[in-house]
C-alpha cells in the first residue's frame, strides 16, 4: 500500500513539474512559439518507448 501511495506521489510531483513552464508566455503575444531539436528528440523517445511497452505488454498477454 505505501510503495502504490508512493509512486502515485511521484507520479503527481512529475507531472505538475512538468506543466509548469506550460504556463509561461512569450513576451510579444504575437511571438512564434520557439520548437527546436530537442524537442523532437524527446517527442521521438516517447513514442519509441511507448512503442517497446506496447510490443512487451502485446507479447506477455498473447
Amino acid at each position: 500500500m505505501m510503495k502504490s501511495f508512493i509512486k502515485y506521489a511521484l507520479t503527481l510531483s512529475f507531472l505538475i513539474i512538468l506543466t509548469i513552464p506550460a504556463f509561461s508566455q512569450p513576451e510579444d503575444p504575437d511571438a512564434p512559439t520557439p520548437f527546436g531539436f530537442i524537442e523532437v528528440l524527446i517527442a521521438a523517445g516517447a513514442l519509441y518507448g511507448g512503442k517497446k511497452a506496447y510490443n512487451q505488454r502485446k507479447s506477455n498477454h498473447g
